[in-house]
């Protein structure tokens, strides 16, 4: 293409497909073919990075937009920097979205019960071909993302090389005793009929009636709860040992007749219960709570289920309400009680309902015979693990996760961050990990009359599988190092390199679901940690703050934002502006303005194309370059040394994950100081093209991971031999000058003060007027020596010095030095005389107005205060301005 011809506008959509094809295709997404383009990636030091693999359930919002942005622009500034970069790409199935996604789609198709009208074979046929057009539309997202991931390297969590190692680390775990089948309270799905990890449970903010009453018409202790249906498995009331109320029952077992079942409850006390709420007395419900399971066991207490799988009641809760609803049995137990007088009071309360994260339907707390792994429970360590146990040492799950974070082996972003983790890993429970669905890692148990194995394969006849498939969290917490190979000997050894990871960027939202369980895998399996940061994003909110919502219609959808502004300003507009761990406001203002910036780069850009003379052969960055042009002007020597100050400032930002800082760095640069300085002095002061290509052919690797497509395509458009993203990383090759800078601030600030000056005395921006300064020998042979630029950028017909300025015109002081404006040499005195006069008569009436107002007693005692004072302030603006008027007529 001429030069000549290039477009005022950057267009985008036009050029953006076409660069990712030819990435693609030069092969430097893939670490094994990095040396064939360069020989310094030979024997590099390898950087990885595992992609957050996305559920398949559907399409990425802003919130994958945003890991992409981060995660590409690491991958793309460690290549640079001569590093065999590898991003792992893969998808997770996510086994209970994925399913719960298709239940729901084929009972809006007609079926009842998808699974037992479809049977299993034919419904997992339809989920994973639900699962596979999911994944292609994501891997074709990340691509629009301009993403630098080789898909030929594509994991996928139910693939079989991931199944492999599941089963691998199922079968070790179970091998060690972490892994155990018991009887236990979990949260369960009456809806979908699965368990759920305390992770797929969100708690949901609403009204429920909390009821005060007894048991029964002679039981000594009332008690409050919002779920009277559950008080029918109730074997203990809990009291606070400090609480006088009740220290005579503590121990006692006592008897009640409750609805008309009779039920045994032994009093216990326990420093957890809060003798504030309701009467200080809690009924324990051993098989409906997980904290009253903890209690039933601390104090021997029974279990009784009087809920079932389906959501309804038992036997246990008698034949008067067995098969009846949660809910139709609450409103029977209440009217009964207050039939026989034992309700003292009933009070609507704020409730946090525990519902299923998919789906969205309440969670019933269940005894159920499931498999766990045992986090609190000690086995003997299989490697030499995090530098502090030896092989063969014992320890727990818990201690391990622990002391990664604890002995700073992996680092979390932002730090506040460390304290919830600890929180959460010290308070956890074991680990649910089987699920009663069809979609997933089938658990790899097998059952023979009373004989249980663990094994990939059926170990003969006779032998039936384990139905439960595994919590999908299981799998994925494999993912740092099952996706590099393992337990495969040969795969691991060649990839072995790449592990630990370097970092683990991902939502806040998801670091105990997946993070923490990814250092309880590695940790285990293989005695080291899986990443050694961790950087935690925020949510993207509208900007309002509110989260993005389909029912609200405020959803941000990023593959129609990109063809409207861009990917390069999608990209920037997640990057910046926001911070680690912090929630980020995001509207189409925000992406708009790094579009017009988008396009600044391109006009930069293509002014240094069109306006200078290029190099022949186009320059390579060498340390040689500026011979021709060693920064011979002050603005020269400050542009080479703004510019290098900022190049190593902005290096560091990005290696310690600071990208938004580096961004507004970088803007203002290129923005103020580049464009807006150094470009328009260039138009005055001659033979600025070597410094110009200098600076440019370095501002655009530093723009590159933040907006890949067009300073790739500004490259491409120079033509330089080698393509931008598999460019070296510009390196210093110029030391500081401090003094050249702080001379120049003084021109600059200069410049700046006297447009400020022109625009407060209506100077008409074409004219040139004439200007007297008072100032020192020192500034004046400083302003002399680039008067040219100074008369240029503020638009001065003369400078004369003088040790007074005359009166009458108006002043300013710039550093040292006063500046006098002539105004007759830059303005129609008699048009702005006229200008003045009228405005000076529009004031006049309203002040004069305004003071018979605040004159008037009646008024003013009648008047709201706030009236009053904004009167008193608009009319001491209005004299201000009037007397300002006055004496700009006189001048």
């Amino acid at each position: 293409m001429d030069m000549k011809d290039l477009p005022k506008a950057y267009d985008a959509a036009a050029v953006e497909a076409d660069i990712f094809k030819q990435w693609e295709e030069s092969g430097a997404f893939d670490p094994d073919k990095l040396a064939e383009l360069d020989p310094r990636y030979k024997g590099a030091k390898p950087y990885c990075i595992v992609l957050p693999p996305p559920n398949r359930t559907g399409t990425l919002h802003l919130g994958h937009a945003k890991m992409l942005a981060i995660e590409d622009l690491l991958i793309r500034f460690h290549r640079m920097l001569g590093k065999k970069t590898y991003w792992v790409p893969g998808t997770d199935h996510a086994a209970l979205a994925t399913q719960v996604k298709v239940e729901q789609l084929l009972i809006k198709e007609g079926f009842k019960d998808p699974r037992q009208e479809l049977g299993r074979e034919k419904f997992l046929e339809r989920v994973r071909d639900f699962a596979q057009q999911s994944r292609d539309t994501i891997v074709e997202q990340c691509k629009r993302m301009g993403s630098s991931m080789d898909w030929k390297r594509e994991k996928y969590t139910l693939d079989a090389e991931r199944n492999l190692a599941v089963n691998t680390v199922f079968k070790m775990m179970f091998e060690d005793g972490l892994i155990e089948r018991g009887y236990r309270v979990v949260n369960w799905d009456p809806t979908f009929q699965t368990t759920l990890s305390d992770d797929e449970v969100d708690h949901k903010d609403t009204q429920a009636e909390l009821v005060t009453f007894t048991y029964d018409k002679d039981f000594p202790i009332a008690i409050s709860t919002t779920r009277p249906e559950t008080k029918f498995g109730d074997t203990g009331v809990a009291v606070h040992p400090d609480d006088k109320r009740y220290k005579k029952f503590v121990g006692k077992t006592l008897k009640a007749n409750f609805c008309g079942k009779q039920i045994t409850l032994k009093v216990i006390a326990d420093a957890e219960v809060d003798p504030k709420f309701g009467t200080g007395a809690l009924g324990v419900t051993p098989a409906h709570s997980l904290i009253d399971a903890d209690l039933a066991e601390q104090h021997v207490l029974p279990m009784v289920q009087v809920i079932g799988q389906d959501g309804k009641m038992t036997a246990e809760a008698g034949k008067d309400f067995e098969g009846l609803t949660t809910i139709e049995a609450r409103k029977k137990i209440v009217e009964i009680l207050e039939k026989q007088g034992c309700v003292q009071k009933k009070e609507t309360v704020p409730q946090s309902l525990l519902i299923a994260q998919r789906g969205e339907s309440p969670v019933e707390q269940l005894p159920m015979r499931q498999w766990f792994v045992r986090v609190n429970k000690n086995f003997k360590l299989r490697n030499n693990t995090l530098g502090k146990w030896k092989k063969g040492d014992e320890t727990t799950l818990k201690d391990l996760m622990s002391y990664a974070v604890e002995s700073k082996q992996i680092k979390i972003l932002p730090d506040n961050f460390e304290k919830i983790y600890f929180h959460w890993v010290n308070n956890l429970r074991d680990w649910c990990i089987s699920r009663q669905i069809w979609f997933g890692h089938q658990i790899p148990v097998w059952y023979k009359g009373d004989e249980t194995k663990v094994s990939n394969d059926q170990p003969g006849e006779g032998w039936t599988r384990d139905p439960d498939t595994l919590d999908t969290w299981f799998s994925s917490g494999l993912w740092t190092f099952s996706t590099l190979g393992w337990p495969d000997k040969e795969k691991w050894a060649k990839e072995r390199e790449y592990h630990p990871t370097d970092v683990l960027e991902t939502g806040y939202d998801i670091l105990f679901f997946w993070v923490a369980r990814m250092i309880l895998m590695s940790t285990y399996v293989l005695g080291e940690i899986p990443f050694k940061d961790v950087y935690l994003h925020g949510l993207v909110r509208d900007e309002k703050g509110r989260k993005m919502s389909k029912s609200i219609g405020n959803v941000l959808d990023p593959l129609d934002l990109i063809p409207k502004y861009g990917t390069d300003a999608v990209r920037l507009s997640l990057v910046m502006g926001t911070s680690p761990g912090m929630d980020q406001k995001l509207s189409e203002d925000k992406i708009k303005d790094f579009r017009n910036f988008t396009n600044k780069l391109w006009n930069i850009s293509r002014f240094v194309l069109t306006t200078t003379r290029s190099p022949h052969p186009p320059l390579i960055r060498g340390e040689d370059e500026l011979s021709s042009a060693e920064g011979s002007t002050l603005a020269d020597r400050w542009i080479l040394s703004r510019y290098y100050g900022v190049q190593d400032r902005v290096t560091k930002l990005i290696g310690d994950y600071q990208f938004s800082q580096a961004g507004e760095l970088l803007r203002d640069f290129t923005w103020g100081d580049f464009a807006d300085w150094y470009l328009e002095i260039s138009k005055v002061e001659k033979g600025k093209d070597a410094i110009l290509w200098h600076i440019l052919s370095r501002l655009l690797p530093l723009w590159h991971p933040f907006m890949p497509f067009v300073t790739e395509y500004i490259w491409s458009l120079i033509g330089y031999p080698q393509q931008l993203l598999v460019t070296s990383w510009p390196k210093s090759s110029y030391e500081n000058d401090g003094k050249g800078e702080k001379e120049f601030e003084v021109i600059k600030n200069l410049i700046t003060d006297l447009r400020r000056m022109r625009a407060e005395q209506s100077v008409e921006p074409a004219a040139f007027i004439k200007v007297a300064m008072v100032v020192d020998k020192e500034t004046q042979k400083l302003i002399e020596e680039n008067i040219a630029i100074v008369k240029q950028l503020a638009r001065l017909e003369e400078v004369e010095f003088v040790s007074e300025v005359a009166k009458g015109w108006p002043t300013t002081v710039s550093g040292k030095t006063t500046v006098g404006l002539n105004l007759a040499s830059g303005i129609d005195v008699a048009k702005e005389g006229e200008k003045i006069q009228k405005e000076i008569e529009q004031l006049k009436p309203y002040i004069k107005s305004t003071e018979a107002k605040l004159k008037n007693k009646e008024f003013v005692s009648k008047a709201p205060e706030k009236v009053v004072n904004d009167m008193k302030n608009k009319l001491e603006e209005a004299k201000a301005k009037l007397k300002a008027l006055e004496e700009r007529m006189k001048a």
